[in-house]
């Protein structure tokens, strides 16, 4: 009598009927192992693509004029649209768009403070506003320390519009105060309503930009750079300052 060993040996051995799929059940098995490759694959897709139009400025909204608000503090929503919708009205559409467009682009922070979330705050504005002079990104100025401001940066111009020499770095007579332009201080903002640390705070936006001062770069002759439409911001320039005195 064989052993069991020899029993196994010599047992019929049929091979096992391969199990047909139906294509239903063929996709669901080519997604069970497949479907994290194909989710990075859309989202390096996605990301590189966004990065590619973005780069070619494709589906974004150029702006025509760009104001650079430097102060302790961002200037409420409620301000910042009425003032760029203000200045919409008065400008004209000098990239061919069909619109007119102004930004404000707000850069903030106050050296005074202390904590750490202030300074990084601090220095981050003034990274980003570096960036803005250094790309000719905007035009028009919109500060609450002129003084600070031109000894840092030195761009602010002159009357007409040249650069101040090296050792120049007076303020008075390239700014003017916002309350002494009559074109400015004549825009209707209306109120403003902003959320500080839980409390509601209103008040007219016009209240918070009449002490600050208005003045417009200059662009050195070694600085390859200028703003776009530089003709068209120089048109509104005179505009806005038009009757100022300082």
């Amino acid at each position: 009598m064989p052993s069991n060993y020899q029993q196994w040996l010599q047992r019929d051995v049929q091979p096992e009927e391969k199990q047909q799929l139906t294509p239903q059940e063929k996709r669901k098995n080519w997604w069970h192992y497949y479907k994290w490759i194909v989710v990075g694959g859309v989202l390096v897709g996605g990301i590189t693509l966004s990065l590619v139009l973005n780069a070619f400025g494709v589906g974004t909204v150029k702006p025509d004029y760009q104001i650079a608000y430097v102060g302790s503090s961002e200037l409420p929503d409620d301000t910042v649209e009425a003032l760029t919708a203000a200045l919409e009205a008065l400008g004209a559409d000098l990239n061919g768009d069909g619109q007119v467009v102004v930004t404000l682009n707000q850069y903030c922070g106050s050296a005074d403070e202390d904590d750490d979330t202030a300074a990084m705050k601090q220095y981050a504005a003034e990274v980003e506003l570096i960036a803005d002079i250094n790309d000719c990104e905007s035009y028009f100025f919109l500060l609450e320390d002129p003084e600070t401001f031109q000894a840092n940066y030195q761009v602010l111009a002159e009357a007409d519009g040249s650069c101040p020499e090296e050792t120049d770095y007076d303020w008075e007579d390239k700014v003017y105060l916002w309350s002494d332009c009559p074109v400015l201080d004549s825009l209707e903002l209306g109120d403003y309503t902003e959320s500080v640390l839980g409390e509601t705070l209103t008040g007219e936006s016009r209240d918070l930009l009449e002490t600050l001062y208005f003045g417009r770069r200059c662009f050195y002759e070694e600085n390859s750079n200028t703003v776009d439409n530089q003709e068209g911001c120089e048109a509104l320039w005179e505009l806005l300052t038009k009757g100022a005195t300082r």
